[in-house]
């Protein structure tokens, strides 16, 4: 489990590199589902049962990929509480914004899956011998000697199990569905890639930052998430021993500092950008924002509320992930 998390943390340090493990393990496991799982039952379930497993499994992997992600809990963690603010029409377009960036990396594993899946063109062809539509079945068995046979015995064709109809004939016709699969499975390849790249085209061309300074900004992003979940449970072990101690020594407990709720939900809210002032990330701007009071301790002073916040722009949109996209 350790060298399974030490690979997911490299993985994580470049989106690219996280992309490319996703997606090689989402092929890796549709392989497997595909050679060791997935048998046609050759009757009339046979659309049901492609589907399934052509587009349950890219359903259950893109809802993974929003449990996984970070920004999914800070946007959801405290929301019910919060619904004078939900109401609003601004909060919500601004919640939909996020669901959009997080989908942008959840979306990666199920379009992998559903483009493995038509390449290898075994869930196409069983679902696709099982439609009812007796147009569809007529161009799938036009120009054959027995068409009428193939019609009626189309679903057996993936078992083999048809006698009406020739060897060729069948192979003839599961060779032409497996084509189609993977027409369309390159198709969606190049679809992925080409909005990829337009999004992305579109996402640094509208960048308030230069492309340095973005470099430097993710660099800082990744350090800092790595630095507070290794300060966090430190901080949390010598809190614990200190209650621990106490509790079975009988000693009076030593003073700990640990931040309040109102600090912690400082720290826990979405990035928002400000084009007056650079803060890098949510602990960055309430560190700026902090003042020491009389008994040395530090307080949160009021934010300015001539401070402009603007949308937060599609490049930054790593900031609250802790991850270093492209």
């Amino acid at each position: 489990m350790d060298k399974f998390k030490t690979v997911l943390n490299i993985a994580g340090k470049q989106t690219n590199l996280g992309f490319g493990l996703i997606a090689l393990l989402t092929a890796g496991g549709e392989q497997i589902f595909s050679a060791v799982v997935f048998k046609c039952p050759c009757n009339e379930l046979n659309f049901v049962y492609g589907i399934v497993f052509l587009l349950v499994p890219a359903l259950a992997l893109l809802l993974l990929g929003y449990i996984l992600s970070k920004k999914t809990w800070k946007l959801l963690t405290g929301l019910c509480r919060r619904t004078d603010k939900l109401l609003c029409c601004k909060k919500l377009v601004a919640a939909g914004v996020v669901l959009c960036q997080i989908g942008t990396f959840a979306l990666v594993a199920p379009s992998t899956w559903i483009a493995v899946a038509l390449l290898n063109g075994n869930y196409y062809e069983c679902a696709m011998t099982g439609t009812n539509v007796s147009i569809y079945n007529k161009h799938v068995c036009r120009d054959r000697n027995s068409e009428i046979q193939c019609e009626k015995e189309l679903h057996r064709f993936p078992c083999g199990k048809s006698i009406s109809v020739p060897q060729a004939a069948r192979e003839d016709v599961l060779l032409n569905l497996r084509a189609e699969s993977q027409i369309l499975g390159w198709m969606l390849i190049t679809l992925i890639m080409l909005t990829n790249l337009v999004l992305t085209c579109v996402a640094r061309c509208s960048s308030p930052i230069s492309y340095l300074q973005l470099q430097f900004w993710k660099a800082y992003v990744h350090e800092e998430s790595n630095l507070l979940d290794s300060y966090t449970a430190k901080h949390a072990k010598a809190f614990a021993e200190r209650n621990l101690k106490t509790f079975f020594e009988k000693t009076p407990p030593e003073n700990v500092i640990t931040p309040s709720n109102r600090d912690w939900e400082k720290i826990s809210s979405l990035y928002k950008f400000t084009s007056k002032d650079t803060y890098y990330s949510t602990l960055h701007r309430y560190v700026e924002n902090c003042q020491e009071t009389d008994n040395g301790t530090m307080r949160m002073s009021s934010v300015k509320s001539n401070e402009s916040v603007e949308d937060n722009p599609a490049v930054l949109s790593f900031v609250d992930d802790g991850r270093m996209p492209l």
